[in-house]
């Protein structure tokens, strides 16, 4: 068998229907030019109309129409490889978009209930009676009332279903068919009557509802005056409300305002989104189903691999990623989207060559983040705002209002299958649904990591027996008067050690699905408590407020960057090294300029304050909070050529997220625009301030030409240090984005072909000139697009040194060695050294000094040209005369 082919570097391509596979393929030139390998595109295959991401697929094996047909898909596979380029796809195992009326097989299960083929695909508790379908935007009675919710007839199927505002979907089991049809003409009635009797039709009743839908449609088509009959009978049935109400109330569907799945919701969702469906992946149809288009990409080379998104939602991700290992066509390369706690590693048992890259994201940025600034930088934070809480205990506190509000129904469901466990034994049988809802949420809330992996495989691992331990330990002290023998009973549930020896008189099968299940639900419950709100409450420094980040820990020190590096070097060295995504909160060169204030915490405590008494009118809207974060995302933000018609409507539309998902003053569900209204106002008097912004700029100045430096060395580090590094679209220039949806604008990519182009040559003719130039014009985001380019064509020239090369460090020494970065790879006879600033800005390296080990051998600089001979040691002035990192490659 052919051995999976590995990525030399990756470009993410955002698809949408702006964004087409005709539009991809005009790129296969620039990209090529560029030096990355690979595309690495995000989902393309079918999913709701609209779709800005391609998360909320519809059908596994079709390609989105809205990208462009076959056809299209086809030229773009052809533009790709006659440039040299493969591709990696991100797919979407653990859900699907429901709603609207474009899922068959979500439709099917509307209409069927149980009984569709389709139903135990989708993770459904029917126990709960009908299926929630939570969509609408009042009270059901007051869209049935207004008209919102009617009853249509599909002349071509032959079919009837309620459509809600004309979007959604939701049709009638066929055995109801007759109650619309009616007896005013004797075909109607003839047929309603077959639909009435589709029970004597098992096992084939879905078929013969077919044929009777054919036979219905065909009458209709045949017959005008059949045709008005049936319009008249569907007319008159929407004209009284309580006639449509008892239909309804019939359905296996239950529709209801979109709050009503806080507490009823009684299917999987992906985190709290309505409108995405878990799936069981582990189901071995729905497997072979859903893979069936990749698997045939990759059989025949369109694909090289896979991005898995979600992995922690699936039931059992091991399982999966092995059975994805064992059913593919040929060997390909594999990451996983996984979030890794701060003391986490990624599985070593997975057969994966790594995580998507989230922690790198944060070990590259947190290297360069000045340790000193903590202190000071907390005060002030502590001083403006008044916040006094600890990041730890605002995590807490989010999750559980997680849980007690937008994913209350979930807890509810597994507390309900915890208590019909306990009522299994005796010694349990006390055990009440609402003492195991508050034991099961505050373990849940206890949990340091995104889940647990525990399966009924292979009893519990030592790392899995760790985490739940830890949970439940956070549990008692959340929880001390609850008695501690619910405790007990949760720590053997969720370990499975309930069942671990025989007659236990507890379900085998019941205790491993509930501790599995439980693992799905803590996941979203740390990303929603954490990423989406106390990522948004905590504004120290938003720098450190990434995907994967950890705020309350201020930087990396050199030791710990280079021991993860060593590590990956080791175990992960395919792993996706990524400094943007589509996301992340900040863009890479926004939290690079941001980083640079811990290097300042005292001039930024005199800015804000200044800028605050400019600006503040008093003590109401915005507080002072969100106030503070206005200030670092503005300098984050602030265009490089100055700010544009835009400005405010990116600013804007990242404030209001950021209010929403804080969750202090404003929501989602209920919107405070009271309060969002002035902070919004807020923003514009600020850009409209002459005396702010005479304050602003000159300080906005110097931090932007700091944070380039800073940008300039992550983007060097990601593009040298173990693991295959990934370009998000556009990043290869500055990447000032915020949080999504900002950060998936439209790219200029004439402008960097040209920009390209032109640095290509004046590189080619005089280096040192070139970056010269560049630097006077540093802010069309020429540097790091040559930086990048450049790098990218030694990896290329070189794959084997990036792909295998080991990892050591190089020690430094004198007063500025806390600033100095350095290491080396080698493979063979290939070897190249980094030499990068750490904190802005640089110091007088004078007294200061790098281990540089072997004498009499010539380096040349990689980016500038320079050629070095140190003699056991390199002053990092020398290294660093024209730029803050240099990569000198050994002369042979």
């Amino acid at each position: 068998m052919t051995e999976a082919v590995t990525p030399r570097a990756t470009y993410r391509l955002q698809f949408h229907a702006g964004f087409g596979f005709a539009d991809a393929a005009r790129l296969a030139p620039y990209l090529a030019r560029l030096g990355v390998s690979h595309v690495y595109a995000s989902p393309y295959l079918k999913a709701r109309p609209g779709s800005t991401h391609g998360y909320d697929i519809v059908d596994h094996n079709a390609l989105n129409p809205e990208l462009g047909d076959e056809q299209a898909f086809r030229d773009m596979v052809t533009a790709f490889r006659a440039h040299g380029l493969g591709q990696i796809l991100d797919f979407v195992p653990n859900h699907m978009g429901v709603g609207g009326a474009d899922n068959p097989w979500w439709l099917d299960v509307l209409e069927w209930g149980e009984a569709s083929d389709y139903a135990g695909w989708f993770d459904i508790d029917w126990r709960r009676g009908r299926l929630l379908v939570p969509f609408l935007g009042d009270q059901y009675g007051a869209v049935l009332e207004a008209g919102q919710l009617a009853l249509r007839f599909d002349a071509a199927a032959g079919s009837f279903a309620v459509w809600a505002y004309d979007t959604h979907k939701l049709p009638i089991c066929p055995l109801h068919y007759g109650r619309v049809l009616g007896d005013a003409h004797p075909e109607l009635e003839r047929l309603g009557d077959a639909f009435a009797g589709l029970p004597d039709w098992r096992p084939r009743i879905v078929a013969r509802a077919r044929d009777l839908q054919a036979e219905l449609a065909a009458l209709v088509a045949g017959d005008a005056a059949l045709l008005r009959a049936v319009e008249q009978a569907v007319a008159a049935l929407n004209a009284e409300p309580v006639r449509l109400d008892a239909l309804i109330r019939d359905q296996h569907w239950r529709a209801a305002h979109f709050r009503v799945a806080a507490d009823d919701i009684n299917y999987r969702r992906f985190f709290n989104i309505n409108e995405l469906a878990g799936l069981r992946m582990e189901l071995p149809e729905l497997f072979e189903h859903a893979h069936r288009l990749v698997f045939a990409l990759l059989a025949d080379g369109t694909l090289d691999g896979l991005r898995i998104d979600h992995v922690d939602g699936l039931l059992d991700p091991k399982g999966y990623l092995e059975q994805l290992r064992a059913a593919a066509p040929r060997p390909f390369y594999l990451v996983v989207e996984k979030i890794l706690a701060r003391h986490e590693a990624l599985r070593a048992d997975w057969p994966v060559q790594g995580t998507t890259g989230y922690e790198f994201a944060n070990l590259v940025l947190g290297v360069l983040v000045d340790p000193a600034g903590e202190a000071p930088l907390t005060r002030l934070y502590a001083d403006f705002t008044g916040a006094e809480q600890d990041f730890d205990a605002i995590v807490q506190d989010c999750k559980l209002r997680i849980m007690r509000n937008e994913m209350a129904g979930e807890l509810a469901m597994l507390a309900r299958e915890a208590a019909r466990i306990a009522q299994q034994t005796p010694r349990s049988a006390d055990f009440t649904q609402n003492i195991l809802s508050r034991g099961l949420a505050a373990v849940v809330a206890g949990f340091t990591v995104y889940r647990s992996y525990v399966d009924a495989a292979a009893p519990p691992t030592a790392e899995d027996r760790h985490a739940i331990e830890e949970a439940v330990a956070a549990a008692r002290r959340q929880e001390p008067d609850l008695d501690p023998s619910v405790f007990d009973f949760l720590h053997r549930l969720l370990t499975t050690d309930l069942v671990a020896e025989p007659r236990s008189g507890f379900s085998r099968h019941a205790v491993q699905r509930l501790a599995m299940r439980v693992q799905q639900y803590s996941g979203p419950i740390m990303a929603k408590g954490l990423e989406d709100t106390a990522f948004y409450r905590y504004n120290r420094m938003v720098a450190l407020n990434e995907v994967g980040g950890h705020p309350d820990h201020f930087g990396v020190s050199l030791e710990e960057f280079h021991a993860a590096n060593a590590e990956r070097a080791r175990h992960w060295p395919q792993a996706m090294l990524s400094t943007s995504t589509h996301d992340t909160k900040r863009g890479e060169d926004t939290r690079a300029r941001l980083a640079v204030l811990a290097g300042m915490p005292e001039e930024w405590a005199r800015q804000v304050r200044n800028w605050s008494a400019i600006l503040r009118q008093g003590e109401g809207a915005p507080d002072r909070n969100d106030e503070y974060l206005f200030y670092q995302l503005l300098l984050g933000v602030w265009p490089v050529q100055g700010p544009d018609a835009e400005l405010v409507a990116r600013l804007e539309g990242a404030m209001t997220k950021s209010m929403r998902e804080a969750k202090r003053h404003s929501n989602w569900a209920a919107p405070n625009t009271d309060y969002e209204e002035a902070v919004l106002g807020f923003v514009r008097r600020a850009l409209d301030s002459q005396d702010f912004l005479a304050a602003f700029l000159p300080f906005q100045e110097r931090v932007a030409r700091l944070g380039l430096e800073f940008s300039l060395v992550q983007t060097a580090l990601k593009l040298t240090l173990p693991g295959m590094p990934d370009i998000y679209q556009g990043a290869e220039s500055w990447d000032l984005s915020l949080v999504d949806p900002d950060n998936r604008r439209p790219v200029n990519y004439a402008a960097r072909d040209s920009a390209l182009e032109s640095v290509t040559e004046a590189l080619a003719k005089d280096p040192g000139g070139a970056w010269a130039a560049m630097a006077e014009g540093w802010r069309d985001g020429r540097m790091k697009l040559a930086l990048t380019a450049q790098l990218l064509a030694h990896r290329a020239a070189n794959p084997a040194l990036y792909a295998q090369g080991d990892y050591q460090p190089l020690a430094a020494s004198g007063a500025a060695a806390p600033q100095l970065l350095g290491f080396a790879r080698r493979h063979g006879d290939l070897e190249i050294r980094l030499v990068g600033a750490r904190f802005a800005p640089q110091p007088d390296w004078q007294d200061s000094s790098l281990d540089w080990p072997g004498k009499d051998t010539e380096w040349r600089d990689l980016l500038t040209g320079q050629v070095i001979r140190p003699q056991g040691r390199l002053t990092p002035g020398e290294a660093l005369r024209s730029l803050p990192v240099a990569v000198f490659a050994r002369i042979r």
